[in-house]
């Protein structure tokens, strides 16, 4: 009986700790953002912790594919915090597709977020390529440029889900063994490359977000997050090269052929108008 009691009062502690911690899941008390990381690299570079306390480990690829890039620690990254700027001043690039493995042994909400900076190229269509998630293409065409302009930080997100052996990214589902395999698919302008990138566990919300674009108004890149959510800053649909957000590198350059030349058009005339008369009068002579 004493047997049954103690099993029954066991129950009812494990129940009551359960509610409790859900309560405090609810209240924000749950795992900070550090704890909810699984892994996070700098791509190119050496380890790093960043302002969110997020642990970024040394690229596991040094050495073995592509080639690693500091190219950037010369430029200030935008939209990005001054101690976090190695993130984005840092890559690794291949010439062919390459990619990382990322073990992962629980179910639940994943968001993957892959961190980039032009750093080199000064126009869009240089460097565009794809990227890959379990062989589920979730960012297509991936221009930087073309996204945010030169040296400027920028998030693609990508919000995924494991459960009962499945993987589900972008309304896709595939078999999951426990390995999730990112790649940076070559494609047809220059190489793949990829400056940071980390998977934790939560939703788009609990992503700390870059400090606001510098080309945009406030508005506008609201609407760009608007239009990019769901899949791609970014977990979130991808925003079409040449869209209504297309961050301009620099000043309008002026039509040449819109000028109005009706001032030029005048004079020519007046000339005409002066010249016949007088050939005609000289010719009478």
């Amino acid at each position: 009986m004493q047997r049954i009691t103690a099993h029954l009062v066991a129950g009812l502690v494990a129940a009551v700790l359960a509610l409790l911690a859900e309560q405090c899941w609810a209240d924000g008390g749950g795992p900070s953002l550090t704890e909810r990381v699984i892994w996070a690299v700098n791509a190119g570079g050496e380890a790093h912790v960043d302002v969110h306390g997020i642990h970024f480990k040394k690229d596991p690829l040094e050495g073995k594919v592509g080639k690693a890039s500091d190219y950037g620690m010369r430029l200030p990254i935008l939209r990005s915090s001054p101690e976090d700027q190695v993130l984005y001043q840092t890559e690794r690039y291949n010439e062919d597709t390459f990619g990382y493995d990322i073990p992962i042994r629980e179910e639940g909400d994943y968001i993957l977020v892959m961190k980039y900076a032009e750093v080199y190229f000064a126009q869009s269509q240089q460097k565009v390529f794809d990227v890959r998630l379990n062989g589920h293409v979730v960012v297509k065409d991936l221009d930087i440029f073309e996204r945010v302009g030169h040296s400027t930080a920028h998030d693609e997100i990508v919000p995924f889900s494991i459960r009962r052996g499945k993987l589900s990214v972008r309304d896709e589902v595939s078999t999951f063994n426990g390995k999730l395999t990112v790649e940076f698919v070559k494609g047809y302008y220059d190489n793949p490359k990829i400056c940071a990138l980390y998977v934790m566990k939560g939703t788009l919300e609990d992503v700390p977000k870059l400090q606001p674009h510098p080309g945009l108004k406030p508005e506008e890149e609201e609407e760009e997050e608007e239009d990019t959510e769901g899949g791609n800053e970014d977990g979130k649909k991808k925003v079409p090269p040449g869209s209504k957000n297309k961050v301009q590198s620099g000043p309008r350059t002026p039509n040449p052929y819109a000028a109005d030349n009706s001032s030029l058009m005048f004079p020519i005339l007046v000339a005409f108008g002066v010249f016949i008369p007088t050939l005609f009068c000289l010719c009478r002579l």
